[in-house]
């Protein structure tokens, strides 16, 4: 069994009793960039640096060529097996957009969560999020399916990605109204150099109701690490060309100068002083990071620990205006 730290702090996931820590270890590479051996290795580094919130989807990685989508629930379900952890681990995983269970009608939800459950080789999700809106169904609809799932024993809290502030509003007043499971969480995609994704309206409507935000894309595709510079070397990743784009937007450059005197202030990484910007905002419960290899693990951990000075959080502030 894996050994865990008792030690690692925990947050608390809305109105929810899930304890999680303060970073969820994305499972996006597992099964794509990183194999079975490398994700195992840095899914046991996670959990012996008290790592308990892995975060996955039952899309990933359709997108590679062979691949059909479930490759990483797979990975993580025979990690939990041969470790004989699944009583430390808080599992999150998303339904809705699996090339062949797309949308948020009943049926799709159930048998996406049936067919995660299988992968995972779990008897109960811990984290269910609707990966996508679906603004063909009925709020009504996705919330009384969800509410199944939770009382059936097939999954312990609701969340939802990808959702718009009106419908996650609708939502939450239907689930209260009657009595139903009500999203505990949301996962926006937020970060120093995409932050109207989720200030505003929809920041607004989590903060209200008690929500915790979970937000992907907490490096920008791996450009917050600091490792894509105007004029740079090319960065062998399959998300290179995602992460470079930021260079063109003017905000980009001036993040990763403002990264670089408080990383240097620090003597941190850069993506640890990102992450904990990220974790420092109102709302902001554990910010999703992948690594693909252990040595890609340490500055993300270390977030945790840094604590950023008001003018610190100034200077990040506006340079990602």
């Amino acid at each position: 069994m894996t050994a865990s730290r008792s030690d690692t702090p925990r947050v608390t996931l809305g109105t929810s009793d899930l304890a999680v820590s303060p970073l969820s270890l994305g499972g996006n590479v597992f099964g794509w960039t990183a194999d079975e051996a490398a994700s195992f290795a840095v899914l046991d580094a996670y959990a012996a640096a008290g790592g308990n919130f892995v975060d996955t989807a039952d899309v990933y990685s359709a997108w590679v060529p062979g691949n059909t989508g479930g490759e990483s629930e797979t990975v993580i379900g025979t990690w939990l097996r041969s470790r004989g952890n699944r009583d430390d681990v808080v599992v999150a995983t998303k339904v809705g957009s699996h090339p062949e269970l797309a949308g948020l009608a009943a049926a799709t939800i159930k048998r996406g969560a049936e067919e995660s459950l299988r992968r995972l080789g779990i008897e109960r999700i811990d984290l269910l999020y609707t990966h996508r809106d679906d603004l063909t169904t009925p709020v009504e609809e996705i919330v009384t399916t969800l509410d199944q799932l939770v009382r059936e024993g097939k999954v312990r809290e609701v969340a939802a990605s990808n959702i718009g502030p009106d419908r996650l509003a609708d939502s939450l007043r239907f689930a209260a109204r009657e009595g139903l499971a009500g999203y505990v969480a949301v996962q926006p995609h937020y970060n120093l150099v995409s932050r109207a994704t989720y200030e505003g309206p929809l920041s607004d409507v989590v903060a209200e109701y008690g929500l915790s935000a979970v937000p992907y894309y907490a490096l920008a595709s791996g450009f917050l690490t600091g490792k894509y510079r105007p004029g740079g070397a090319a960065v062998p990743s399959a998300r290179a060309q995602g992460a470079a784009r930021y260079l063109d937007d003017p905000r980009g450059p001036r993040v990763l100068g403002a990264l670089d005197l408080v990383a240097g202030a620090h003597r941190v990484e850069p993506a640890t002083v990102a992450l904990a910007w990220l974790a420092s905002r109102p709302t902001v419960a554990a910010p999703i990071a992948s690594a693909r290899t252990v040595e890609q693990l340490p500055p993300l951990l270390a977030a945790a620990g840094l604590r950023l000075s008001d003018e610190e959080l100034k200077l990040l502030d506006e340079a990602s205006a």
